[in-house]
């Protein structure tokens, strides 16, 4: 690798993810990828395909001309639009087309990744017309193929890969959005603090400070009487965080001590990822 020092864990992560979904995929028959995952409304097919696509963009390929059905009911947003692209083209793809397909795209993202020699704030395109940093890219490809990976981890019955490279940069993306969760969404009043303790293959304690404006923050400091305490394991926080189960399915996962009724807001409005 000739990447950035400070990219080179992102490309570890992204490369440890690619690699195990593509074993997983791999002996699949064609019935299996069709199997439903917990990334809502996408089946086996449809994560690959997201993958094959996102990572096609990363490669400067042009995105496929083609127009999605009307009775996608799933695709509300702009940016759920922009996704189900690369998504929708592939779904009549057999699976020896899918499994080459994917094969092809991550020789030729190994390639890239050695001969990368571009700055970490190097402005890149993003989705919707906008534009990234290389590092914003690097960290978003290797969080998205990690959580993808644990998609079909679910939908396959192959758990594993909780505590891989990709998981902690997962920790850290996640852990981001929850100032914003507190704070803002769920309105935690100014003053208070919200305990967020995880364990598990990954495991952590948080703070959410919200100061006199009403803003959050983040920080590794026990708070000596916090409004609300969060307890869970890592795979539920994950699952919560990224939109894959509603707080009452895993209610048995998450101890809560405080306010009640704060620590509902929270949990509802946990899901801090768009798919």
């Amino acid at each position: 690798m000739t990447v950035h020092p400070s990219l080179q864990n992102y490309a570890d992560a992204w490369t440890h993810a690619v690699e195990a979904i593509a074993e997983l995929v791999k002996p699949l028959v064609e019935g299996e990828w069709n199997r439903a995952t917990p990334c809502p409304s996408w089946s086996v097919r449809d994560i690959v395909s997201h993958v094959i696509g996102m990572e096609t963009e990363m490669l400067g390929d042009p995105r496929p001309i083609h127009s999605l059905p009307r009775d996608l009911f799933h695709v509300r947003t702009d940016h759920a639009r922009y996704m189900e692209m690369q998504v929708d083209v592939r779904r009549h793809h057999t699976a020896p087309e899918m499994t080459s397909e994917l094969e092809y795209i991550l020789i030729r993202r190994a390639r890239q990744l050695r001969n990368e020699n571009r700055a970490p704030d190097t402005l890149i395109p993003a989705p919707l017309r906008a534009e990234q940093t290389l590092e914003t890219a690097y960290r978003t490809r290797a969080f998205d193929c990690w959580v993808h990976e644990q998609d079909l981890r679910a939908a396959l019955g192959v758990p594993g890969n909780l505590d891989s490279p990709g998981a902690y940069v997962a920790r850290d993306v996640l852990l981001e959005a929850l100032p914003r969760v507190v704070a803002k969404e769920a309105g935690a009043p100014a003053g208070s603090a919200v305990v967020v303790d995880v364990t598990g293959p990954v495991e952590f304690l948080r703070t959410v400070r919200v100061n006199a404006q009403g803003e959050g923050s983040i920080d590794g400091t026990p708070s000596l009487g916090p409004a609300v305490t969060l307890a869970t394991d890592w795979e539920t926080y994950v699952r919560l965080a990224c939109g894959r189960v509603r707080a009452a399915e895993v209610a048995d996962a998450v101890k809560v001590e405080g306010d009640e009724d704060l620590a509902r807001a929270i949990l509802e409005r946990f899901a801090v990822t768009p798919n």
